[in-house]
């Protein structure tokens, strides 16, 4: 796990912090090749300088959020984002977590990606990445 992404889940609640330690190093196993680092203030995975998933507190819970889920049609993926591509679920506790769930939606995001590296170049223009 980055240190980075350790120190900012070592500043979470010991309910909040289990789950993102299960959640980045289901994270890191499913996507190996991934660059990590704390982006925007938040533990982020990135293919190709693309952002693919990433997770922050919030007061819902522990948002767990995919760049291009909206794409996934995913039912577990239920709160979508309104300008952009985006899916995320809550957790308010580890028993919520689906590590298969995880694993799939992972895979669907290696698969599945809309262009958010260049999206300023493209002037707010998103395009689906083969």
């Amino acid at each position: 796990m980055h240190t980075d992404i350790a120190t900012y889940n070592d500043k979470l609640s010991p309910a909040d912090k289990e789950i993102c330690e299960l959640l980045a190093a289901e994270i890191d196993k499913g996507l190996p090749e991934a660059e990590s680092k704390v982006w925007h203030k938040h533990p982020v995975w990135f293919l190709g300088g693309n952002p693919i998933v990433g997770y922050s507190k919030q007061k819902a819970g522990l948002r767990l959020m995919f760049w291009s889920g909206a794409s996934f049609e995913e039912a577990g993926l239920d709160v979508k984002g309104g300008k952009f591509k985006d899916a995320s679920i809550f957790y308010t506790s580890i028993d919520e977590v689906s590590t298969d769930d995880l694993k799939r939606w992972l895979q669907k995001g290696r698969e599945i990606q809309w262009d958010y590296k260049n999206i300023v170049k493209k002037k707010g223009k998103l395009e689906r990445l083969s």
